[in-house]
């Protein structure tokens, strides 16, 4: 009576394997600059989402003094920082202090506070916005000025004010 065994052999099994091998090296590569483009689109998101909050902010300040427009901008350049109001010169009121807006900023985006960001307003409309995640991703509102090619240009919080305005450049 003959019996046949089931199964592969062991040159069967290395081939597999060997092929396995060159699809991940062909595939790891290319999966890694998804997760660059996602990071980067996700912290465009971020400066999108952050700069509505500060405009919705900026329409709450214009309805209770009508001083936003004295604002050019709201920027805090370290995570664990004070939020800084830079204004026209003219002398605002208590009502639009610093810890006044970043509380209104922080009723619309409760992830603010754990964002380093800078943003250019004019005449009461923020309009852009730089925001920097981590320290390695930036985005920015208008999207465009931080890529895939370009992110690491713009990596720390230190870049932050140079993305702002080039995101304001390119707004107007």
């Amino acid at each position: 009576m003959k019996t046949t065994k089931k199964g592969f052999t062991l040159i069967e099994l290395i081939v597999v394997i060997a092929i396995i091998g060159v699809l991940a090296a062909i595939l790891v590569p290319s999966m890694l600059g998804y997760v660059k483009k996602s990071k980067v689109s996700s912290a465009n998101s971020a400066a999108n989402s952050l700069q509505k909050a500060i405009n919705t902010a900026l329409v709450e300040v214009d309805e209770e003094s009508q001083e936003a427009g004295n604002i050019l901008s709201i920027n805090r350049l370290a995570r664990s920082g004070d939020v800084t109001l830079t204004s026209t010169g003219a002398a605002l009121s208590s009502d639009v202090s610093a810890s006044a807006i970043t509380k209104k900023i922080m009723n619309y985006m409760e992830k603010a506070k754990k964002l380093a960001f800078a943003s250019v307003c004019d005449g009461g409309v923020c309009k852009a916005v730089a925001v920097s995640v981590d320290d390695t991703y930036t985005g920015t509102s208008p999207a465009g000025v931080v890529t895939v090619d370009n992110y690491t240009e713009y990596k720390g919080t230190s870049k932050l004010t140079n993305a702002c305005s080039l995101a304001a450049a390119k707004a107007s």
